[in-house]
């Protein structure tokens, strides 16, 4: 059995059926629309997200971290038309107060429902309370802006903290993949709309110094939380992607083939078993990881998949 069978028969066996259905849409010419209704089961009549749909974190509230992981999913099937039910509901909850600090102008990572629920230690709330790095209010930002119509409340919301989100990076910016990726999809969802209240120059100047110094290009070293080239790039049609990448993506594909399990998956670099739900949720990651493996070698060496 091949790479890509093995990965098969794993995510039929244990994906949840919106992964299913992300993975029947990138492989097997299955419907967009079975991905919405599949992922419209975690929207809230607030138009949030909650209910596990961040496999590490089991609230059932609206959770702006909630909402980021439904725009990936969106994202992931090329986006849908503005003026979809989904859309307009995210809009409605974005546009609300729940989740956002006025204070620091970004809306929370953790919230205090977290501690009520099975989660990943680090989303559980804190007297320090959340992080406020942009992580993901960059990317929401960017989603507002490629939704929301021009001119409304949030539009001029979201406008707005895309600029202020953009003089932070390019000036204070940690060296940090969840924060770049946040960036990247901000910026790329600015550039589908033309609108780019930025220094484009600058802001590409950031992310290539960071995505340069981050991936770490000695193979032998890969392993745990080591950032390789699919951290930030999924396609030779990137913007970060360059052929000076091309051997590393290329090894990276020799690591995926030699490290997927017995089982068609592949490990997770990180857990929290102080809950009995990390069990369910570890297949749930899983899932999400072997589909990206899957995408990363279809793009970048598709011999791989069918290699016995």
């Amino acid at each position: 059995m091949n790479t890509f069978e093995k990965a098969r028969n794993f995510i039929y066996r244990n994906a949840r059926p919106v992964d299913l259905a992300l993975f029947k849409y990138y492989f097997e010419n299955g419907s967009r629309d079975d991905v919405l209704t599949a992922l419209s089961a975690y929207q809230n009549p607030d138009g949030g997200f909650g209910w596990g749909i961040e496999a590490d974190n089991f609230n059932r509230d609206s959770l702006p971290m909630g909402v980021w992981k439904a725009t990936e999913y969106i994202r992931s099937i090329g986006g849908i038309d503005k003026d979809h039910p989904m859309i307009s509901g995210i809009l409605r909850y974005l546009e609300s107060d729940d989740g956002f600090d006025e204070a620091h102008r970004q809306w929370q990572n953790t919230v205090p429902s977290n501690n009520d629920c099975p989660c990943a230690f680090w989303w559980k709330y804190t007297e320090n309370g959340s992080l406020f790095e942009y992580n993901p209010t960059a990317s929401l930002a960017g989603f507002i802006v490629k939704y929301a119509q021009e001119g409304s409340a949030i539009y001029k919301k979201g406008l707005q903290l895309v600029k202020e989100a953009a003089d932070w990076f390019i000036n204070n910016a940690p060296i940090e993949r969840h924060i770049a990726r946040c960036f990247i999809t901000m910026y790329e969802d600015c550039k589908d709309t033309g609108v780019m209240p930025f220094n484009e120059a600058a802001i590409l100047s950031r992310l290539d110094e960071i995505i340069d110094k981050s991936i770490c290009r000695d193979a032998s070293q890969w392993g745990d939380y080591i950032p390789r080239p699919s951290a930030f790039i999924t396609s030779k049609n990137s913007r970060f992607y360059s052929e000076s990448l091309e051997d590393l993506c290329k090894a990276e594909c020799e690591y995926i083939k030699n490290t997927q399990l017995d089982d068609g998956s592949f490990y997770v670099p990180w857990q929290w078993s102080n809950y009995n739900e990390w069990y369910v949720a570890e297949n749930w990651c899983k899932t999400a990881i072997t589909i990206d493996n899957m995408l990363f070698l279809r793009e970048f060496d598709p011999l791989h998949l069918t290699e016995e």
